[in-house]
């Protein structure tokens, strides 16, 4: 699914009126509000009718029973690069992930590699490189590598307009992978 991104996991249902268990797996709750559309692994379009932040319960037209609610248990949820820009709102210094992806990584002047994914483990975010052609050629130094997504200790700069994050303390994780 192309320009989509995996937001949620629906588990069992709730009670009798079609409640579902949500599993968030996004920093932005606040997209789950009544009227939101998002599309699933099974090329359904779902549209949230109602959302319990507290329970983490939600219901969907079209869904308002037990038994058919059962039936999207287990589905993935998805929305699109630009409902995401329009519906979560970053603060300062943050960035939504799949912007990053692309992204070129200097560290005093030197191109350490792009960012080729995101990986979120319990303490911090990292970005995952691929290595630039010439360090993992003429240095014999690894095809990929992790920089922690921390501000100030690794990442100095993030410029999403250039495709650009400049960096500090990477390279020596880039030598020790």
């Amino acid at each position: 699914m192309k320009n989509s991104i995996y937001v949620a996991k629906l588990g069992k249902a709730v009670g009798l009126q079609g409640y579902l268990r949500l599993f968030i797996d996004s920093d932005f709750p606040e997209q789950f509000k009544k009227g939101a559309v998002f599309t699933t692994n099974r090329k359904l379009e779902l549209k949230v009718l109602e959302y319990n932040e507290k329970r983490e319960l939600v219901r969907f037209e079209d869904y308002l029973d037990m038994d058919s609610a059962k039936k999207l248990t287990n589905s993935e949820l998805f929305t699109s690069i630009e409902n995401t820009k329009e519906l979560c709102k970053l603060n300062e210094n943050e960035h939504f992930w799949f912007d990053l992806i692309a992204c070129e990584v200097y560290e005093n002047g030197l191109k350490l590699g792009k960012v080729k994914d995101m990986h979120r483990f319990p303490l911090n975010d990292y970005l995952e490189v691929t290595t630039d052609i010439e360090l993992v050629d003429n240095k014999n130094l690894p095809k990929t590598f992790l920089i922690p997504h921390i501000l100030d200790h690794f990442i100095e700069s993030i410029d999403i307009e250039s495709k650009k994050i400049l960096v500090k303390n990477s390279y020596d994780i880039l030598e020790n992978s």
